[in-house]
């Protein structure tokens, strides 16, 4: 005679039944909850504390990366731009060398926050001189020439791939496959 085991209900949805656990934990968790990693199911918050684990970042480093990035962002924004068709190859690498020195500089301790704060402050170093650029554009359309488009079109290009540069540099490029 067989029995029928007792069924299992989902931690997080508890009308939800499962067959389901957690491979570190043991708890119960439905397909919605559960999170593939390359050991097997795990759930949300066995998740959430291993990724905890590799958030090295200390407090100042976020002051680091921010001086750094917009310093070294805006020197680049007033050189680059200037040398017209240049500016396709050399954003790229202004935005490795942007990251590679915020990485020494924090001893390669790393963070999601670390690098969205590295890219934000690359961006906001790279407006000043894009704004100088673009306002007397507006202010005064009535002398609007398309020789005024050229450089706005150089430094934009430069904020953009600077920034997506320095980004995807520190945090690594992640496909979903």
């Amino acid at each position: 005679m067989t029995s029928n085991p007792t069924p299992l209900y989902c931690a997080n949805h508890p009308t939800v039944a499962t067959s389901l656990r957690c491979n570190r934990c043991e708890k119960p968790i439905c397909p919605k909850c559960a999170v593939a990693t390359p050991t097997g199911y795990r759930c949300k918050e066995c998740v959430r504390g291993q990724q905890k684990a590799f958030d090295t970042t200390l407090w100042y480093d976020y002051l680091v990366a921010s001086l750094v990035a917009s310093s070294l962002s805006l020197i680049g924004s007033r050189i680059i731009p200037m040398m017209s068709f240049f500016t396709i190859l050399l954003s790229p690498i202004a935005g490795v060398i942007i990251a590679e020195a915020i990485r020494a500089l924090s001893r390669r301790r790393r963070s999601k926050r670390l690098f969205q704060v590295a890219a934000i402050a690359t961006a906001l170093g790279s407006l000043p001189s894009l704004l100088m650029i673009f306002l007397p554009a507006v202010l005064n359309l009535s002398n609007f020439s398309l020789n005024l488009l050229w450089p706005l079109l150089w430094q934009g290009f430069y904020a953009v791939t600077v920034t997506s540069t320095v980004y995807y540099r520190l945090s690594g490029i992640k496909l979903n496959v």
